[in-house]
């Protein structure tokens, strides 16, 4: 659960978005948009894996500023790649040791949970069985017990967008697959059923925690679940060519054991105005953004 520490929300001097990529960005935008100032650092201003990193990171801040931490080398497949990411950390934390902010905006996932048979909630025990959702929990832990300062985290689930650099399994590559033409091939029938946001709600999720300094936690996911075929059919009914949808033998066990919901209920008491867009929705403004119709 969300804890505003400004009852009236209002934009911070300066917002810092460090990672300013999919997700990154999608905050950005929507901050922009409200009238806040942004400063997005990428890679190219700050190599967070660089000698004295923390010190060049460190002279961009400023006391007033709210961070969102919106950087990583994601998905985490291996631990190389864990302890890469943990070095991210040590960096951004001993910044903020250097050159404290008012506030830090972690941006997260939902794979720090265990699985669960029953919708998913911000109170529900991060026991991640995966060394995605260990790297991220770890990141977590690290910004809370090591920074000194209110730290909100939100917790996304698979998100999808125009802009996605993943090409994950799922809506983006369902997408590209048939705007150019190709058949989408499912894992097994496509039959496990998943929570899918739109990356522009939780760009917004993350403009509004920043304007209510929102410390503790929360998911972002809809709390509406969807199999992959049904994805699958959505996407290429909205292209002009006749797309084939085809199963496939599935090799080992189904992720998640085919079904991974969350209530979200402690997005609409946090922001009571806000509204999910449903997947049939966010599909289709997907499509108009990258096909100009």
């Amino acid at each position: 659960m969300l804890d505003h520490r400004l009852a009236k929300p209002a934009l911070p001097p300066c917002t810092v978005v460090l990672g300013a990529g999919f997700l990154g960005g999608a905050a950005a935008d929507a901050i922009e948009a409200a009238g806040g100032r942004v400063e997005r650092i990428g890679r190219a201003q700050v190599d967070l894996l660089a000698d004295g990193a923390f010190d060049v990171l460190a002279e961009q801040l400023r006391p007033d500023d709210v961070l969102v931490v919106a950087s990583a080398e994601a998905p985490c497949k291996d631990g190389r790649m864990l302890a890469r990411n943990i070095a991210m950390m040590n960096t951004v934390v001993a910044a903020l040791k250097r050159q404290p902010v008012a506030h830090v905006i972690y941006v997260s996932s939902d794979a720090v949970y265990r699985d669960k048979a029953e919708p998913l909630t911000e109170t529900d025990c991060a026991e991640p069985g995966s060394l995605q959702g260990v790297m991220h929990l770890a990141r977590e832990r690290m910004l809370l017990d090591e920074s000194g300062l209110p730290v909100g985290i939100l917790r996304p689930t698979l998100v999808y967008g125009a802009k996605d650099p993943h090409n994950g399994y799922g809506p983006n590559r369902f997408r590209r697959l048939a705007l150019d033409g190709k058949d989408i091939t499912l894992v097994g029938d496509g039959e496990e059923r998943r929570d899918h946001i739109l990356v522009e709600d939780v760009g917004e999720l993350i403009r509004r925690m920043v304007m209510h300094r929102s410390a503790g936690v929360l998911n972002a996911a809809t709390g509406e679940v969807h199999s992959f075929r049904e994805v699958a059919e959505m996407i290429a009914a909205r292209v002009r060519m006749r797309i084939m949808i085809k199963g496939t033998e599935r090799v080992g066990g189904m992720p998640h054991n085919g079904y991974r919901s969350f209530n979200p209920s402690a997005t609409f008491y946090a922001f009571p105005d806000f509204r999910y867009t449903p997947l049939a929705e966010g599909l289709a403004k997907v499509h108009r953004h990258v096909t100009g119709g």
